[in-house]
């Protein structure tokens, strides 16, 4: 009985002890989680600052160019200031204007096309079978495939041919079957990803085609269809040699107006048109943001059937 009464007297005095161990561990592993979140939030902070270094400091140099006349090396800072850029990109006989309105204007209508037959292909591909299927999906591959001096040299002759060379037309046809690949790729996944369950809700309901369309299959692919015209937008805006060699010199586009001062090393004229170029495409960007914030704000739930 001694004994017994010894035994409780020893358990009972065991288990404070043990939760205080126990609370003691808990508390060092969330004082270990803790530092450890902190030297991780370290590691980011110092990643997102060499990120902001690369990104902003050759857009400093780009900015510092388009006014300066003369830059020698080692010197930190330009030696001479010039307004040779400005006068170049708004007092030249080409004239600025009518270059960007006919860049902006093919690239926009490339993105179109693409966007448009990239879909198309997509919803084939991911949910219709038929006879040469693989065949199909490894065309969409192709321009990946073949260097792009041997392609350019290839859809020249044949538009020659058709009387598509020397035109704008030409040029958005050649756009659009460069950057067909990416805007398939972006699509595919997405419409994968969408599957066919609301459709066929919607078609169940009554839905025509029509309406099934405007108001199920769009704004579900919206991001998608957002982002593979951003995609197609930027290759057919930066294009040269294949708006050069399907254009034949008689359309203009930026790329090729501001590519020769690259070239011959005329920085200033360079960078001035590299400035228009760069805030161009982002005010494009910020048009396809405002689209998506506008027309893909409702989020579409659907419960797992």
């Amino acid at each position: 009985m001694i004994e017994d009464k010894q035994g409780g007297e020893a358990n009972t005095s065991t288990q404070p002890q043990g939760r205080e161990a126990q609370g003691r561990s808990h508390a060092d592993s969330r004082q270990i989680r803790k530092a450890r979140r902190r030297n991780h939030a370290w590691v980011s902070r110092v990643f997102l600052i060499v990120h902001l270094i690369c990104v902003l400091l050759p857009l400093g140099v780009i900015v510092a160019w388009s006014f300066t006349a003369s830059w020698p090396w080692p010197d930190l800072l330009p030696q001479q200031l010039s307004s040779r850029g400005l006068v170049e990109l708004f007092l030249s006989r080409q004239g600025l204007g009518p270059v960007l309105a006919q860049s902006i204007a093919i690239a926009l209508a490339s993105a179109l096309l693409a966007t448009i037959i990239a879909a198309c292909a997509a919803r084939a591909l991911a949910f219709h079978d038929f006879f040469g299927k693989e065949l199909f999906r490894f065309a969409t591959v192709l321009p990946f495939l073949i260097p792009s001096t041997v392609f350019a040299m290839g859809i020249q002759v044949l538009f020659i041919r058709a009387g598509l060379a020397n035109t704008a037309v030409g040029v958005v046809i050649a756009h659009t079957i460069v950057a067909l690949p990416y805007a398939i790729a972006i699509m595919s996944e997405v419409t994968v990803a969408a599957g066919q369950r609301l459709e066929q809700q919607a078609r169940v309901l009554g839905a025509s085609s029509l309406r099934t369309c405007l108001h199920v299959q769009i704004p579900q692919l919206l991001p998608g269809i957002l982002s593979a015209a951003s995609m197609v937008y930027i290759i057919s805006f930066s294009q040269y040699f294949l708006t050069l060699l399907i254009g034949g010199g008689a359309v203009k586009t930026l790329a090729t107006v501001m590519f020769p001062f690259l070239t011959s090393g005329d920085r200033t004229i360079a960078s001035a048109y590299g400035l228009v170029f760069l805030l161009s495409t982002l005010m494009v960007f910020f048009l396809f943001e405002m689209l998506l914030k506008r027309f893909a704000s409702r989020e579409v739930s659907y419960f797992e059937g």
